[in-house]
């Protein structure tokens, strides 16, 4: 008899009706909410996560892919979040060490003070980080900056600093977070979108949710309600008041994926003060190069936001300041925009310095707890402080916090970074195995890409996906790195899922469908997607930063 998959979706959901109240009901699936679910039910709380979509549909899979402390923080003095963000990298990098590694950074020094300013500062960088430190930063002369990024502008260079920070695949990681909730009894379910709060004598029981793939209706009642909805955290708020004032703004992150030829060594690049005083990153990923980010407030949130025209030709120009190899349009693979849920300030300011990056627990009236804020590098701390606040509020019996040095789904250490397949780490044998059954799965879904067909049916039986955009953009990350062959590969993923999933004809064409109007947002040649004017971004600016979307 064939051993329970644990992962199957049905078996999850059948699971849940049986619970007449839980401990613990958490709202959101990104990386904040699936942090909470890890955090609460490795404590031995009985948890439900609901996710309306796909787990790490939004903000939380459109990162730069940096686990980092947060250098701005430190030029602005905020010496107690660096060491919280080193902390966390450090943590985080022995937790998952199959999805997390130690990235070199060259910043380039075109001034002749460069160098000794950000040493000076990177050395205190690495102070901070202590035990947990990724490797000592150093000064380089611009023989040695040249040798290890040869696309560099070499116009006036007279040298570069190197330090370390964090690289990671988001949305690899929160799949992964949510198989860890499994396996430690956990019901996570992505497309079950929460459509009401139960509040009962001015007190918050519960949630109403419908199961977005059968349409049936569900209601479910908990001790401890956590809204972890990011950008869509007010959409929740309004449930309980809709009166409430937001406590959120949209902030958009804006990043270019080109082939790695742009950038060809090992070495990310961080200009740290461009001619305007912007920010930007290029950074090596799954062997292409991601350069970002932008900073602009939104009047609007959406799962599938679209770049302003301005934020393109931005970063196409401040990248092509750094290079001897120019970038063009026509060179971007993929582009994708995601939205920080900065914490609104309460005046109404306009100003980004004024709109905090670090995490707030609120908590209202009827005891919903709402987290807010925060970044990937922070979510396991986001979680503790998140629960440890229920239980001060006497809605939990005290547990102490399991997470610190709890592996992640996955974690294998000294992974073989040759061959795609390392993201599974300790997985990686059950893809060939599905290869050993079936020849056909370990042929390429897209020649220009090294994705199996392999990789759709496991994402399908053991990775929670239920959709062409689940493999394509989170599973094996293809819409992100190449939106064309995305697209072209879509008919065969659609087809693998439909056998796996036992769907018909119309669900593959429907999926199909769907899906390339989706990947519509992440093609820069299909221009009609871009905006070119300035009517749903409040402020007039473009700011680059540190990467708080990370």
């Amino acid at each position: 008899m064939a051993a329970k998959n644990i992962y199957s979706r049905k078996s999850l959901v059948d699971s849940v009706k049986s619970v007449e109240k839980w401990d613990v009901i958490v709202i959101g699936g990104g990386a904040t909410g699936l942090g909470v679910a890890l955090d609460s039910v490795t404590r031995g709380y009985k948890t439900l996560l609901l996710e309306q979509v796909d787990f790490a549909k939004g903000t939380s899979s459109r990162s730069t892919k940096l686990v980092h402390g947060g250098v701005r923080y430190l030029a602005q003095g905020n010496i107690d979040l660096v060491k919280e963000a080193l902390y966390e990298r450090g943590l985080l990098s022995k937790n998952a060490p199959h999805l997390v590694k130690n990235q070199s950074f060259v910043i380039p020094n075109y001034r002749w003070y460069e160098g000794i300013y950000y040493t000076i500062g990177l050395k205190a960088y690495d102070f901070l980080a202590g035990k947990l430190s990724l490797g000592k930063s150093t000064h380089i002369n611009k023989g040695e900056t040249l040798k290890r990024v040869k696309t560099i502008r070499q116009d006036k260079l007279r040298g570069g600093v190197v330090y370390q920070d964090g690289q990671f695949d988001d949305s690899r990681l929160a799949v992964n977070v949510a198989q860890t909730c499994v396996e430690h009894g956990a019901s996570v379910l992505n497309y079950f979108k929460v459509n009401n709060l139960i509040i009962e004598d001015k007190a918050i029981k519960g949630v109403s949710a419908k199961d977005m793939e059968t349409g049936e209706d569900y209601q479910f009642f908990g001790d401890a309600i956590i809204n972890a909805t990011g950008v869509f955290t007010d959409d929740i708020l309004k449930m309980e008041n809709p009166n409430a004032r937001n406590m959120v703004k949209p902030s958009q992150g804006v990043h270019l994926v080109f082939d790695k030829s742009f950038l060809p060594g090992e070495d990310a690049i961080m200009i740290p003060k461009t001619e305007d005083g912007r920010v930007l990153f290029a950074v090596p990923w799954h062997d292409k190069v991601i350069v970002g980010t932008t900073d602009t407030q939104l009047d609007e949130h959406s799962l599938e936001p679209s770049a302003l025209e301005k934020e393109i030709e931005f970063i196409l120009e401040t990248f092509n300041n750094y290079l001897e190899k120019k970038v063009t349009r026509a060179d971007v693979r993929s582009i994708y925009a995601g939205l920080r849920p900065l914490a609104a300030p309460k005046d109404g300011s306009e100003k980004s310095k004024e709109i905090s990056r670090s995490h707030k627990i609120l908590v209202s009236e009827t005891g919903l707890i709402t987290i807010t804020g925060g970044k990937w590098t922070t979510f396991r701390r986001m979680a503790q402080d998140t629960v440890n606040k229920a239980i001060s509020l006497g809605k939990l019996p005290k547990k102490e916090c399991k997470t610190a040095d709890l592996k992640i789904h996955g974690a294998k250490e000294n992974p073989d970074l040759s061959n795609h397949l390392y993201i599974y780490g300790s997985d990686q044998p059950e893809i060939q195995n599905l290869i050993n059954e079936d020849s056909s799965l370990g042929e390429k879904l897209h020649p220009r890409l090294d994705f199996l067909k392999a990789e759709v049916v496991f994402a399908a039986r053991h990775e929670l996906a239920r959709t062409v955009d689940d493999v394509l953009a989170r599973r094996v990350r293809m819409l992100f790195m190449d939106a064309k062959a995305a697209i072209e590969a879509a008919p065969e993923v659609a087809a693998l899922l439909a056998k796996e999933l036992g769907k018909d004809e119309a669900w593959k064409e429907k999926q199909i469908a769907d899906f390339k109007e989706i990947a519509k947002h992440y093609d820069l040649n299909n221009s009609n997607q871009f905006i070119n004017h300035n009517s749903s971004c409040e402020s007039g600016s473009l700011r680059f930063h540190f990467l708080e979307i990370a």
